[in-house]
């Protein structure tokens, strides 16, 4: 295997663009805020019950998913 030489002495390169960092407070209270929403439009329960649950494929679980949020949505008082 051969490993590209690398010279430490040489000057590092031109910056080219750089990434504006997001408000880390902003970012937190837009996902608090969005969660508050799903919460409310779903009356304020779970959208499905809270624990372990073992599935023998990926299509039994989704449909189990699928059963669960129905059946939260049933319950929303809209």
């Amino acid at each position: 295997m051969s490993y590209a030489a690398l010279n430490i002495q040489d000057p590092v390169g031109k910056t080219v663009g750089r990434r504006k960092l997001q408000d880390a407070w902003k970012f937190a209270m837009d996902g608090q805020k969005n969660a508050n929403q799903l919460r409310r439009s779903f009356g304020h329960s779970s959208l499905c019950p809270k624990g372990v649950f073992r599935f023998h494929s990926h299509e039994e679980a989704d449909a189990w998913m699928m059963k669960m949020l129905a059946k939260s949505a049933r319950r929303s008082p809209t």
